[in-house]
């Protein structure tokens, strides 16, 4: 009887346990939603019947742009930045930031429905969230890269983007084994501080894993960060950081008038 008994408590206590480490998990992932922005990065191509036409028909089209960016920037963050003469299979590239995904959608409808829409077709397209680093734990200072939810564009001339996929043998290491090689890697970024990086992350969301860009003045500065994080051990785990985007930030009305 008592051996019943004890056995009866004994679930009871492990439901209990349970219960809690559910509420905590549940607690844990309400706290993450908190806060967190997409990001998206969508790079636009002229049809070749865009150059074809009469300058004068394209300024009443430009104009209807404009006022698409300038509605929308009122819900969101919007970047705009030229690829002329960097990319052969992209012209523009539009950065945008927002808390609602919904906003996306609307924006890139509304383009699409304009008149300048029909000349256009997308071919690349990046989605991403912010999310606090793993690795940054007891060194921190406001701004750092990796502790912010809350992605805020520079004034930097340059902007360069690509996707990023890690092999699968990196999840496989130990956690501690994972720290250890990032923060080798961190603290050779660390070198190059006219360089400001955006770490964004792509799980689920869309086909790569992350989605890094990196914000500077200095095109060399950023060849030479590539070249030192080459030589990292972390840089052996990496499966995909391509395509390479080079993106001239200017303004809508400096965008336009290359159009």
């Amino acid at each position: 009887m008592d051996q019943t008994v004890t056995s009866a408590s004994s679930r009871d206590e492990v439901l209990e346990v349970k219960k809690r480490d559910h509420h905590v998990v549940e607690q844990s992932l309400e706290e993450m939603r908190e806060g967190r922005q997409y990001l998206k990065y969508t790079f636009f191509k002229f049809l070749p019947s865009w150059w074809a036409e009469r300058s004068e028909m394209k300024e009443g089209t430009k104009e209807e742009f404009s006022r698409i960016l300038e509605k929308f920037s009122k819900r969101m963050i919007i970047k705009t930045f030229s690829l002329f003469g960097t990319r052969g299979d992209a012209d523009f590239m539009l950065w945008t930031i927002s808390e609602r995904l919904d906003d996306f959608q609307e924006l890139i409808s509304e383009i699409f429905q304009s008149s300048l829409g029909r000349s256009l077709t997308t071919p690349y397209s990046y989605l991403s969230m912010t999310r606090r680093s793993e690795y940054i734990r007891d060194h921190r200072h406001p701004g750092q890269e990796g502790d912010a939810l809350k992605k805020v564009p520079g004034d930097a001339k340059y902007l360069f983007v690509y996707p990023f996929v890690k092999k699968r043998e990196w999840y496989g290491l130990p956690p501690e084994e994972r720290q250890r090689i990032m923060m080798d890697h961190i603290r050779t970024g660390h070198k190059f501080p006219s360089v400001k990086i955006n770490t964004s992350y792509s799980f689920g969301l869309d086909d790569q894993e992350f989605v890094l860009s990196f914000e500077t003045d200095y095109p060399s500065d950023f060849l030479e960060l590539v070249m030192a994080l080459r030589s990292t051990e972390a840089s052996k785990y990496t499966q995909l950081e391509v395509p390479i985007f080079t993106c001239v930030s200017s303004s809508p009305e400096e965008l336009l008038a290359l159009l």
